[in-house]
């Protein structure tokens, strides 16, 4: 008798299984959703291997500058509109730690990543790439109308350069932000309001993102633009001729790259708390971090990988510009003045 109640319960047992694998499988893929900003960029090929490697589909939602997606990410910390959230920077970061929006994940794979780029101890936000923010330029705007690259920040206050830059707003993009702050490291923060009025009365053109400044005010990028000089990206020259619709040798931007007209920005992605995917959510900043994804970026959104596994594509460094003296500035400097420079640079030149 005992051996047929034995029997019932493991062949009970072994349906219960059977049913729980069906339903499974009857549910699909688990979708993660992963906020960032616009100028997030995968390969496809590399977005399938991970949802394949896990059952998952991954969406991703653009939410505007980095410093816009960040504060759609603290407005909905209560009810977070994704699972992980990608694109903070070293301008930005200790904003988002204080905010609480994100949950500790000590990834294995941070043990690859050299430890400079680590600038958040507990690993609520763990980086993910690294670039350079400069001034960059449409070289055929110059050598039409015989003009002289500008070579320091001095020189953009010049009369020859009146009308001519634009710059995304510090306090909406990481990217201007990360201009203001070059200038702040080299003017001091005595004086670089001194030194923003007079881009100001030079014609200065603000825009909210890098996007609208890149694609729609360069005339470098579109040909369409009414700016030669926009704040943007060293490795920019690269992904021009890169992207060229017909091969080209030569790039027709390049970026200034002297003391301090350079600002290093290190992106960090973090799961968010909250989330109802949080195994997944680890696995997908494993896999971020991986030499697998790292690689892809280079040629996906033109940012230096973190991790050192990582090798570069021939073109990218071919291409790239790499500024030997940027503008430095602590993150505890930045932490305890950001959001006052902000405010005055707004007050200053924007009212």
């Amino acid at each position: 008798m005992k051996s047929k109640i034995l029997s019932i319960v493991i062949i009970l047992g072994l349906f219960s299984l059977a049913l729980s694998a069906c339903q499974t499988q009857s549910n699909g893929p688990t979708t993660l959703t992963i906020m960032t900003h616009d100028s997030f960029a995968a390969s496809d090929s590399v977005i399938a291997a991970f949802e394949v490697a896990n059952n998952a589909k991954l969406v991703f939602v653009k939410s505007g500058d980095a410093g816009a997606a960040l504060n759609k990410a603290i407005l909905t910390k209560d009810n977070p509109q994704a699972d992980v959230f990608y694109g903070v920077d070293n301008t930005f970061l200790s904003r988002a730690i204080s905010e609480g929006i994100y949950q500790a994940y000590a990834s294995p794979v941070l043990t690859d990543i050299p430890e400079q780029y680590k600038l958040d101890a507990t690993n609520q936000a763990l980086p993910v790439d690294y670039s350079d923010v400069c001034v960059v330029y449409d070289k055929a705007y110059f050598v039409d109308h015989n003009l002289p690259v500008p070579q320091s920040l001095d020189d953009l206050t010049k009369s020859a350069y009146k009308n001519l830059l634009v710059m995304e707003n510090p306090a909406s993009s990481s990217t201007g932000l990360a201009f203001l702050l070059a200038t702040i490291a080299q003017y001091g923060p005595d004086h670089y309001l001194d030194y923003w009025k007079q881009l100001k009365a030079n014609g200065l053109v603000v825009v909210d993102g890098w996007e609208t400044a890149y694609y729609t005010n360069f005339s470098g990028s579109s040909g369409k633009g009414a700016q030669p000089l926009v704040i943007s990206y060293a490795s920019d020259p690269a992904a021009e001729v890169i992207n060229a619709s017909s091969p080209v040798t030569d790039s027709p931007i390049s970026s200034i790259i002297g003391k301090n007209m350079c600002f290093q920005q290190i992106e960090f992605v973090g799961i968010l708390k909250g989330t109802e995917h949080l195994v997944l959510a680890q696995k997908f900043v494993d896999f971020m971090l991986s030499q697998q994804f790292q690689e892809d970026m280079p040629l996906q959104m033109y940012v230096y990988p973190v991790n050192s596994r990582a090798k570069l594509p021939d073109s990218f460094v071919k291409y790239a510009q790499v500024p030997e003296e940027p503008a430095t500035l602590s993150p505890e400097v930045i932490t305890a003045n950001r959001d006052q420079w902000i405010n005055d640079w707004t007050e200053a030149i924007l009212h």
